[in-house]
């Protein structure tokens, strides 16, 4: 075996694609101080933190709408809202977590911060108090949560397919809520 340790091509891509240099990824690997973030990674790692903050702040003022609205709607008709409303809650707190999660893993820091959330948010905070205006508020921010997920996506592109899927997987699931909060209105 050589020196440099080189992965073999198989006979269909050999024409295609460079052999993987793994001596190279080895001693590459050696600066732990990176965490996940290799040297390979291709994206422009302080744009995507703040793109991410600001989808954390988006993710945090959408739980504590339908934080609020599943508490404040009433009514014994409205028993099949208010739960939607919970489960789309926590479902964006699950969101609000793994942006979070992958902020930590590109080296930066998640910002909690209650005074710019607000403002950093894409997304509004409603105090409707009837459940109409309830839904459509919702809808109008699921609406604004996967239009700014698209862009986002579309800006980070092929650099970082990490964030890439993880932002995809969330806006599918913001594309149900707001089906769901369409439905309601129906």
């Amino acid at each position: 075996m050589s020196a440099k340790q080189t992965t073999k091509p198989d006979a269909t891509s050999a024409n295609k694609y460079p052999p993987i240099d793994v001596d190279a990824i080895r001693a590459a690997a050696q600066n732990l101080d990176d965490g996940a973030v290799t040297s390979g990674y291709q994206g422009n790692r302080e744009e995507v933190i703040a793109l991410l903050n600001s989808a954390l702040a988006t993710e945090l003022v959408c739980v504590m709408r339908y934080k609020r609205h599943y508490f404040t709607a009433s009514g014994l008709e409205n028993s099949a809202i208010k739960a939607e409303f919970l489960t789309h809650a926590q479902e964006e707190e699950g969101h609000a977590d793994m942006i979070a999660e992958r902020i930590v893993q590109l080296n930066g820091k998640p910002d909690f911060n209650p005074k710019g959330i607000t403002e950093r948010s894409h997304a509004e905070y409603d105090d409707s108090s009837d459940i109409k205006s309830m839904i459509k508020a919702n809808l109008i921010a699921e609406r604004i949560a996967i239009e700014t997920y698209r862009q986002m996506i579309e800006r980070i592109g092929d650099s970082d397919p990490t964030t890439r899927h993880m932002l995809v997987n969330i806006m599918a699931v913001e594309e149900e809520h707001a089906d769901d909060m369409r439905d309601l209105l129906g």
